[in-house]
């Protein structure tokens, strides 16, 4: 695999790219090289609450300038998959603007009247009300789906529930568990390397995650490159059955990849 120069990147963003909203060490560099050289790349990210604008946004604030069509959210992979299985569909949506948006964007009807899926995504403001619609619609036969696994997101006070644990609730009262999109599912990795016409083993994977961007990209047939400067100290890697093709301590150390490849 190595013998093949490295022709697109993918990228996970928190925790690679940025901390909270502060640009990680080498972050801009690394962006700012894939552009020059003129190399295709994607940020991916399996939080759902944000449209692309927004997360560019957020990411110039911090010194980061990544194209709006260059960001791929766990929102826009499910809006995708929902489109390719049942095309012009319906949808109850729990979520913000990022899931809303992704739906409305190929042409999927928002509506609590019988659904044919319900969809999770990630929110600040879960509701009960909300919550019981989609309970009482998956127990009526509408196919349930969630954005991405994540049982726990950052806060600045400290961790905050996430889709997989409001699933998880959901899953218990209906007996059904959810379809989840977003990482480690290798389908969110296909779906990037198809937006820009890449091929898995000419491309490479980084992320500070085993459990989601490591174990995604290894399936998709990527290189993994593993960075602590996120989620995972170099301890934590022996505890899983597989390994990335390379650790790092952070994005900045891959910069000369780009340049060199």
């Amino acid at each position: 695999m190595e013998s093949h120069p490295i022709a697109a990147w993918l990228t996970d963003m928190d925790g690679v790219l940025v901390h909270e909203d502060h640009a990680l060490p080498g972050a801009a560099d690394f962006i700012g090289a894939l552009r020059e050289t003129g190399t295709p790349f994607q940020v991916l990210t399996n939080n759902s609450i944000f449209t692309p604008r927004d997360l560019r946004a957020r990411l110039a604030a911090t010194g980061i300038d990544v194209p709006e069509d260059a960001i791929w959210t766990s929102a826009l992979a499910t809006a995708r998959f929902l489109a390719t299985q049942a095309p012009g569909g319906s949808a109850y949506a729990i979520g913000e603007a990022g899931l809303t948006t992704a739906l409305y964007e190929v042409g999927y009807v928002l509506t609590a009247a019988h659904p044919d899926f319900v969809v999770l995504g990630e929110t600040r403001t879960y509701s009960f009300e909300a919550i019981t619609t989609a309970i009482r619609l998956i127990a009526a036969g509408s196919r349930f789906i969630a954005t991405n696994p994540d049982t726990t997101g950052p806060s600045p006070h400290g961790p905050l529930p996430a889709t997989g644990a409001v699933a998880a609730l959901i899953t218990k009262a209906t007996g059904r568990e959810p379809y989840f999109v977003g990482k480690p599912n290798p389908v969110m990795i296909r779906t990037a390397l198809n937006r820009i016409d890449a091929h898995s083993e000419t491309t490479a994977m980084i992320g500070d995650r085993m459990d989601t961007d490591v174990v995604a990209g290894m399936e998709a047939g990527l290189r993994t490159y593993l960075v602590l400067s996120g989620s995972t100290n170099v301890t934590q890697i022996e505890r899983y059955p597989f390994r990335p093709t390379q650790v790092f301590d952070g994005i900045g150390d891959l910069v000369s990849l780009v340049r060199r490849d």
